[in-house]
């Protein structure tokens, strides 16, 4: 074998070698990426099943409001039933509004991000202000879990426009 044959066997051998490394490396990130996204995974699933229970936490008390009522209610007691529900209906709310519930604001004007139209009605009340609230709408955060669904003011009729 000549001596540049013997120097290109060499260099092939070099390459060979590095490019064996250069795989056992990728092979390395992939699977170290892999237990990542595995990692992330079970950490995701970990913070849910916090979340969850502590929102159970929270309501727990408002379950128990609820059994008190009802056993109110066998006695056919009707104010403490309502006092009962009324108190249920303000601790529920409270603890929804620790988790960052608020409910969404219907006074002034039709605002479509927020609220739903039902139905417009003349009025004498400025076109386009809500006039009613059907069913109340509540933001968790900044995200809108339910539109306000709302009846709006439209321009009152004149016997011309008939």
């Amino acid at each position: 074998m000549t001596e540049a044959e013997q120097t290109l066997e060499e260099r092939i051998a070099a390459l060979e070698a590095e490019r064996d490394e250069r795989l056992n490396d990728l092979k390395r990130v992939a699977a170290d990426f892999e237990n990542y996204r595995k990692r992330v995974a079970r950490d995701q699933e970990s913070l849910v099943a916090r979340a969850h229970e502590r929102l159970v936490k929270e309501l727990l008390p408002v379950l128990d409001d609820l059994e008190r009522a009802l056993a109110a209610a066998e006695e056919h007691e009707e104010a403490k039933l309502e006092e009962g529900v009324r108190l249920v209906h303000e601790e529920l709310k409270s603890a929804l509004k620790r988790e960052g519930l608020a409910e969404i604001e219907t006074n002034g004007r039709f605002d479509p991000h927020v609220h739903e139209a039902l139905l417009s009605q003349p009025s004498d009340a400025e076109e386009g202000s809500v006039l009613e609230v059907v069913q109340k709408g509540y933001r968790l955060g900044d995200r809108v879990v339910r539109p306000a669904r709302v009846v709006v003011a439209a321009p009152q009729e004149t016997d011309g426009e008939r």
